[in-house]
């Protein structure tokens, strides 16, 4: 159970991610790739609905402190991927306030997306989104409702985590994400969407 009694959310490789981050701390240099390589392709879809085409660049910039400051982490796999979306979001609030523009919001890339459950509200309104369509539906999104669909959906962080990337409350947090992914499925036309919301995402009716 994650805090606040919400169940917490198992990606399908935070074991062996919580492993390499281990031996990587030991001075393995292959497990941190192994770690680089399990993370990478959230962080970054992360952080292009963040900083769009600087992504990359920021997520270089996020990544060598990551490697600087593995010795002070604690934690497992899942702990790991909240720890890196902090940073990266640290270094891409950084790279706008130099950039002096407001945060865009998400592009969401098809290969990235793994929402937990089958047959949900999410998962009927994402399956259809190609990536040229996804860039137009959430760049359509408040700020607020972007990153927690980015966190929680590419990323893969349950609401505690994401809700500590973010400064919020986890309960913030999970009524934006449904907010956001309830305006997506509205535009595209799924059935079944509802004012209560998914009991997962704890939003009350």
């Amino acid at each position: 159970m994650g805090r606040g009694g919400e169940p917490r959310r198992v990606h399908a490789h935070d074991g062996e991610l919580g492993a390499a981050v281990a031996r990587a701390q030991e001075g393995d240099e292959a497990a941190f790739t192994v770690a680089y390589r399990l993370v990478q392709p959230g962080l970054l879809g992360y952080l292009r609905g963040l900083v769009g085409d600087d992504a990359e660049d920021v997520a270089s910039e996020a990544w060598l402190e990551i490697a600087r400051d593995l010795g002070r982490f604690k934690g497992d796999g899942a702990g790991f991927r909240g720890w890196s979306a902090t940073i990266a979001r640290h270094r891409a609030l950084d790279h706008l306030r130099r950039q002096k523009v407001r945060p865009r919001s998400s592009v969401l890339e098809q290969d990235v997306l793994e929402l937990a459950g089958p047959h949900s509200t999410h998962d009927q309104a994402l399956e259809s989104i190609s990536t040229e369509h996804a860039v137009e539906l959430v760049r359509g999104l408040p700020r607020d409702q972007a990153e927690a669909v980015l966190l929680r959906v590419v990323v893969g962080l349950d609401a505690p985590a994401a809700a500590r990337v973010l400064g919020k409350r986890p309960g913030a947090v999970r009524t934006a994400a449904y907010r956001g992914l309830k305006r997506l499925a509205k535009q595209l036309g799924v059935e079944g969407v509802t004012d209560g919301g998914p009991q997962t995402l704890g939003e009350s009716k």
